[in-house]
């Protein structure tokens, strides 16, 4: 009864749309040990028509980051949308220097798909034979998706990966490729996906709350 009930629990969630984000492959440079940045931008790098994404995914991991105890800044907020464009490298790590950067967090979005899934009237009405050691449960349950009309939904597939740089050396810090689906809009999203990268991060010893810090020079 309890294994039923569970499997209804999920399958409730995924009828009322909920939001998930799960990491594909990750990196860690092996010097990384905690490192303390005094201040990290958050960067999207996205095309124009997505720039309402990059906004959201930049605020999230703004708040996140402040959980854990950093100084974030959203680079939207903090230079603009083109604030990097047409300037060299010299140009661009001075201008973060100057704003008291020393970490770079950039969130790219590889690609995005949309799929159409059936959604049944009755959850309880699973195809999976969860009754088959019942006969009534399985005959009411498939009878009530036969007969009562479900619908469609259109749910959107993200594929994501985020890297953190030291702006002190300019080297790649650690990178994480992110899967995400939603359907139910973009601040479910943001804040799923942002929660996600940072457990692994901290799970991975990259980054922790801010007290008793352990400083690692590169």
């Amino acid at each position: 009864m309890k294994k039923i009930w569970c499997i209804n629990f999920v399958l409730l969630l995924i009828a009322a749309g909920c939001s998930t984000s799960k990491t594909t492959t990750s990196w860690k440079a092996e010097s990384v040990v905690n490192v303390k940045y005094n201040k990290i931008l958050v960067m999207g790098l996205m095309r124009d028509v997505d720039q309402s994404v990059q906004m959201n995914m930049e605020i999230h991991g703004v708040g996140d980051l402040s959980d854990l105890g950093y100084k974030a800044v959203s680079g939207l907020q903090e230079y603009g949308p083109k604030a990097f464009t047409n300037i060299d490298e010299e140009t661009a790590f001075a201008k973060l220097r100057n704003s008291g950067i020393d970490g770079i967090l950039t969130i790219v979005l590889l690609d995005k798909q949309k799929e159409k899934k059936y959604i049944p009237a009755n959850m309880y009405a699973s195809p999976n034979g969860y009754y088959f050691n019942r006969f009534w449960g399985y005959k009411t349950a498939m009878s009530q998706r036969i007969y009562e009309p479900g619908y469609y939904a259109t749910e959107t597939q993200y594929f994501w990966e985020s890297n953190l740089y030291d702006v002190g050396s300019r080297k790649l810090v650690y990178s994480v490729q992110t899967q995400s689906f939603d359907s139910t809009g973009l601040v479910m999203l943001g804040h799923q996906f942002s929660q996600s990268i940072f457990k692994e991060m901290v799970k991975s010893n990259v980054l922790k709350k801010v007290e008793n810090m352990v400083t690692t020079a590169f």
